[in-house]
């Protein structure tokens, strides 16, 4: 059984390096652009200082760093049907090095930031899955939604 915990400043170095781990597995990327990075170091370090903030992570470690992260936010757009308050979290950067995988370290880390969107009245939470992590997810009770995605880059 994983022990997950909830992440703290000094994590950030490492968070940013299993979002990394992360981009290569969905991507395939061989060397991938890392120029993104020390300023996702410094994000991470200022809102995990707050710890009423609406970013938080949990982990699971290992000697030397960690080894699984599973990090959401809260997200705050105008109520309507079946979310009258609006808020809404955000699961991403869910990511396990490979030599750590299929131990439960994922698991451990979702649970523990579902635990906190429910302490914090979040009562929808949303993600984008990889087709590896789409039984995980399915596990805890998440289910496909017919909303596309869309993106506009400014």
């Amino acid at each position: 059984m994983s022990l997950a915990r909830r992440a703290r400043p000094d994590d950030a170095e490492e968070l940013v390096r299993l979002r990394t781990v992360m981009h290569e597995s969905i991507a395939r990327l061989r060397n991938p652009d890392t120029s993104w990075q020390p300023d996702a170091v410094a994000s991470l370090r200022t809102w995990l200082a707050n710890p009423d903030g609406n970013l938080t992570a949990f982990v699971v470690d290992r000697p030397g760093g960690l080894a699984a992260c599973a990090v959401g936010t809260i997200e705050y757009r105008l109520g309507g049907p079946g979310n009258p308050t609006g808020t809404t979290g955000y699961v991403f950067s869910v990511a396990t090095d490979p030599d750590q995988r299929r131990r439960g370290h994922s698991r451990a880390c979702m649970e523990g930031l579902l635990g906190w969107f429910r302490d914090r009245g979040i009562r929808r939470v949303d993600l984008r899955a990889s087709e590896e992590g789409e039984p995980l997810y399915a596990s805890l009770g998440f289910v496909r939604t017919p909303d596309p995605a869309m993106r506009l880059t400014l």
